[in-house]
């Protein structure tokens, strides 16, 4: 029923807001030039590798050792505005159509964290990552990693179709409201370094 709920459910979503895709797609270009979209390697269900895309909201800016400078430094105005509303994350639905993301379950992090996390953590994989979930209407990125792993983990041990439409609509909530977008003091959050033993 999840997946049945997924498909169609973005789909619609992809025709609703086609137009305002391409849109945004065109400016990206003009403002940041190409490619359009980030694309990068996350782990899935069970730690399975799937390709995350995105639209871009930094440039690609590098030192004079062509490496590419800090977030903070890359991320423009306009890709502020593009995370503010989550519009970035747009491009994802194509992800849920390919079942490679639901839209709502723990968010797919890097693949580096993968050895980071405890036993516990790990649970977060157990299911299907989402565009949304549980832990992104308990706070985002103004909460610590720690807590985020406690939600994300939570919610693995009581999904429910209704808990995943109340997480859709208090996720439109917070969009409009661009809560809880980066951590204090980071363009979006400082990564995850581990919390102890695995």
């Amino acid at each position: 029923m999840k997946r049945l709920f997924d498909l169609i459910t973005a789909l619609f979503l992809i025709f609703i807001f086609s137009i305002p895709m391409i849109v945004l797609a065109m400016l990206i270009k003009t403002k940041l030039g190409s490619p359009i979209l980030f694309k990068q390697i996350r782990p899935g269900r069970d730690e399975k590798p799937f390709l995350l895309m995105k639209f871009r909201s930094m440039t690609d800016e590098t030192n004079k050792n062509g490496f590419l400078l800090s977030d903070e430094q890359r991320l423009t105005a306009f890709g502020k505005i593009l995370r503010k509303f989550s519009l970035d994350e747009l491009p994802q639905l194509f992800n849920v159509v390919k079942g490679e993301l639901s839209l709502v379950g723990p968010r797919p992090l890097l693949m580096e964290y993968l050895p980071l996390y405890t036993k516990e953590q790990a649970k977060r994989h157990k299911v299907k990552p989402g565009i949304t979930g549980w832990a992104q209407i308990n706070g985002r990125n103004a909460i610590t990693w720690e807590e985020k792993f406690k939600l994300d983990v939570w919610y693995v041990e009581n999904q429910s179709f209704l808990l995943d439409l109340k997480i859709l609509f208090l996720t439109g909530i917070k969009a409009i409201k661009s809560e809880g977008v980066q951590q204090a003091g980071f363009a979006t959050v400082e990564k995850f370094k581990g919390t102890g033993m695995n």
